[in-house]
């Protein structure tokens, strides 16, 4: 048999699903065991492999060029499942790497790659047999070692969530903690999304209420807060990769908006003033700007609204 027959002999062996087993996910198996066409079973290694690694693998090995686009594909349908299954870590050389930095590598676990090295052995089946047994009480050990770097936040109510590690969360979680309760004080989240779980806070009934449907929940911006009493819906666009609530931005949101009663307010939200500065040329007018590093202060991007005289500062004598 070939290498990808043994690998799909593999994926099955180990329970993985019709969906799983196919020539994509066996050669991503190869690939993160280091395996050309002619190396025996009992050499598998280890290697910390990204994605594009292992389609460069795939290429260079087995002569399967997939499109580059297919790189998010092979993520969701197959190291999704292959993680899940306790095949193979994500970044265990850094579990606090973000969830989607370009960093992000994947490694056979040891239990997984004992359990390879005894394929076409009379033990295999037994090896896999007693993997799936221990797969429950890994899964659960595995889940809370990344509990352990996970990002609380604690929401306006003074309920909690956790975000997955990342600046991005950070970010987010200072805009619910330390922006809403400066500058939209009252408010309720209506929305919070994380860069691993898309939503991870949803009020499907106030967005009902303020004519947003569900269908449109994955184009709002990171998070979304609403004061009732004002009947303001804040638009909090956290940026640390992705750009701010530019012109085009502002204009796709109005339109999805369109029968939203509520007044928006726009917001684009900064960890420091050195990432506002990247991006201030793009920037929509009459929206606001906050940077965490400074957080008693907004910069408002809206001209003659805010124009006018302060009082005189306190001064110390000489």
């Amino acid at each position: 048999m070939s290498k990808r027959d043994d690998a799909l002999e593999i994926l099955k062996s180990l329970g993985f699903p019709k969906q799983q087993q196919n020539e994509r996910s066996c050669l991503t198996l190869l690939a993160l065991a280091g395996l050309s066409e002619k190396d025996p079973w009992s050499k598998v290694q280890r290697p910390l492999l990204r994605i594009w690694d292992i389609m460069g693998w795939m290429k260079d090995k087995f002569r399967k060029k997939y499109a580059a686009n297919s790189r998010e594909t092979i993520r969701r349908q197959t190291i999704h499942q292959f993680e899940q299954a306790r095949l193979i870590d994500r970044n265990p050389d850094n579990p606090k790497r973000p969830t989607n930095s370009g960093d992000t590598v994947y490694q056979i676990t040891e239990d997984a790659a004992a359990v390879l090295k005894r394929f076409g052995r009379s033990d295999f089946a037994e090896k896999c047999e007693e993997f799936i047994k221990r797969h429950g009480s890994l899964s659960v050990a595995y889940e809370r070692a990344r509990n352990l770097v996970k990002v609380p936040v604690t929401l306006p109510d003074g309920s909690k969530v956790e975000l997955s590690p990342g600046l991005h969360n950070e970010l987010q979680r200072l805009i619910v903690e330390e922006f809403a309760p400066r500058f939209a004080q009252g408010s309720v989240v209506v929305y919070l999304g994380d860069t691993a779980e898309k939503r991870l806070l949803v009020s499907t009934k106030i967005l009902g209420q303020l004519n947003i449907p569900e269908r449109n929940h994955d184009k709002l911006p990171d998070v979304v807060l609403y004061d009732a009493i004002r009947n303001w819906l804040f638009l909090v666009e956290a940026v640390t990769t992705h750009g701010p609530v530019s012109a085009k931005r502002h204009a796709e949101l109005e339109a999805m908006l369109r029968n939203c009663p509520a007044e928006r307010v726009y917001v684009t939200a900064f960890m420091d003033f050195t990432a506002f500065k990247k991006y201030a040329s793009d920037i929509v007018w009459e929206s606001e700007v906050w940077v965490g590093e400074f957080p008693d202060h907004m910069i408002h991007f809206n001209g003659d609204r805010f124009l006018g005289p302060y009082p005189p500062r306190a001064t110390v004598d000489d």
